[in-house]
């Protein structure tokens, strides 16, 4: 499987935002990487309306 297309700061930044090493986001399946994505997406919500 090749890595991902994609740049060297969004890797760092969705490895900082998912909290998983650098290295496993570039191997990440795609498929994989969007669900997490999407639940990362769903959970922001939440925590915004939780401090207000």
């Amino acid at each position: 499987m090749r890595p991902l297309q994609i740049s060297a700061e969004t890797a760092i930044l969705l490895s900082k935002k998912l909290n998983v090493p650098l290295e496993q986001i570039m191997h990440m399946p795609q498929h994989i990487l969007m669900k997490k994505l999407m639940e990362l997406d769903n959970q922001e919500p939440q925590t915004e309306t939780e401090g207000k």
